[in-house]
């Protein structure tokens, strides 16, 4: 009975092996020789062990493939390791990945011509030939697939390419629509970069007069940065904490920095945008924690400044009734309806947070009244006019010594 083995989807009669294994020395110097005349990176002459692992290479790549067809059992590790150590070595002798490339199909040209004739010499059916230049495609692809791995892990992780690799993997966690996870977890897998559940982007901003002329910061290995872009950022696996947070700041001390929320990876592009509006709003005075922001407690005065265009129609809209008045006077309006809304329209609490006596306090809101009229009572309105406040610049006019220049009350307002 004719036993037949299935090499990569390809039926093959074992009794090939037999055929071409008396070719194999032959064909390894062959294929050798036509790399080295078609391919000028592997021109030179190939002594020594780098020449060596190539000769393996080749040896153990046709030896590979007769076997897997006389015996279905041979194992193919040690093949694989061979051309996952010659992708590496090729990577560390400078050559290209388009040349380790051309070279596997070199060899599988070479050896798909030797067949053709041992084919025509013993016989072999048209069929039998057209399945076996199937599998000898198909074989030097895989073995291709495996040498490119051994070459991108070997790039990988070689001094000054991992940084590169690194930036990469956060840009891909960055991207929109969102990278594959696959794509993600693969990459991370080949830097050694443990994926997380969740993580914290930091949004970093030179100070002024600073630039990035700055020394290479030392971050925690855990820590994916690219700092040499129009927008510079990090992101940190988990939490930020206090710990974690003082030694980015120590790393990066000519930096403002602000820390996203912790998020799952696949929401860390619009944390790295909150905490990035965060520093603009910084930037403008809105938010005041100095140079270290976490976005986290300010997440209320994002939203609210997250149409800019949207918020200065609105504040146009309901501020409208206030525009006849000077400067001067509009700001002490504008604190006075801050003191409202913080102390729920207790005049004491008001006069207490202005700095000025509770008669003022109530000639101010009945200036308010007159010209906001409904507006202070309606909640739809209320709640827009409140938004419109907060999003005013951080911090009020100092308090001033209790005042009696003003208008002098009512016998109503004495009551």
């Amino acid at each position: 009975m004719t036993v037949e083995y299935r090499l990569e989807g390809v039926v093959l009669p074992r009794r090939l092996a037999d055929v071409l294994r008396p070719e194999l020395a032959s064909l390894a110097t062959e294929i050798v020789e036509e790399i080295r005349a078609k391919i000028p990176a592997y021109a030179g002459p190939l002594d020594g062990p780098y020449g060596k692992s190539i000769r393996a290479g080749v040896q153990h790549a046709t030896s590979l493939f007769i076997e897997q067809i006389a015996n279905p059992e041979t194992s193919v590790q040690k093949c694989y390791e061979v051309h996952h150590k010659l992708g590496q070595n090729e990577m560390r002798e400078g050559r290209s990945l388009d040349d380790l490339q051309a070279a596997y199909r070199v060899g599988a040209r070479v050896s798909w011509r030797r067949m053709m004739r041992v084919g025509k010499r013993n016989g072999l059916s048209s069929t039998v030939m057209s399945q076996l230049a199937d599998a000898v495609f198909a074989y030097m692809d895989k073995l291709a697939s495996v040498a490119l791995d051994g070459y991108l892990e070997a790039k990988a992780t070689s001094a000054g390419a991992l940084e590169t690799w690194r930036r990469r993997l956060l840009g891909m966690i960055l991207q929109t629509p969102p990278a594959p996870v696959a794509a993600i977890g693969e990459l991370a897998q080949l830097i050694g970069w443990t994926v997380p559940e969740k993580a914290s982007p930091v949004a970093v901003q030179a100070l002024p007069g600073t630039g990035h002329n700055q020394r290479k910061p030392t971050l925690d290995n855990d820590v994916l940065a690219d700092l040499d872009g129009i927008e510079p950022r990090l992101l940190v696996p988990g939490e930020v904490t206090d710990g974690r947070l003082a030694r980015i700041r120590a790393a990066l001390p000519q930096c403002r920095i602000s820390v996203g929320p912790s998020v799952r990876l696949d929401a860390v592009t619009h944390a790295l945008r909150w905490a990035r509006k965060a520093l603009t709003l910084a930037q403008h005075g809105v938010i005041a924690d100095g140079l270290v922001i976490r976005c986290e407690e300010h997440l209320s005065t994002v939203l609210v400044h997250s149409d800019d265009r949207l918020l200065a129609t609105l504040r146009e809209r309901l501020l409208a009734p206030l525009h006849g008045l000077t400067v001067k006077q509009r700001e002490r309006m504008l604190e006075t309806l801050r003191a409202w809304l913080d102390t729920q329209a207790s005049v004491p609490d008001m006069a207490g947070q202005l700095g000025v006596h509770p008669q003022t306090v109530r000639y101010r809101m009945r200036q308010l009244e007159l010209s906001l009229g409904d507006l202070l009572h309606d909640p739809r309105q209320r709640f827009e006019l409140e938004l419109v406040l907060r999003a005013a610049p951080a911090g009020r006019p100092p308090k001033r010594r209790p005042t009696t220049d003003v208008v002098l009350p009512s016998p109503r307002d004495r009551r």
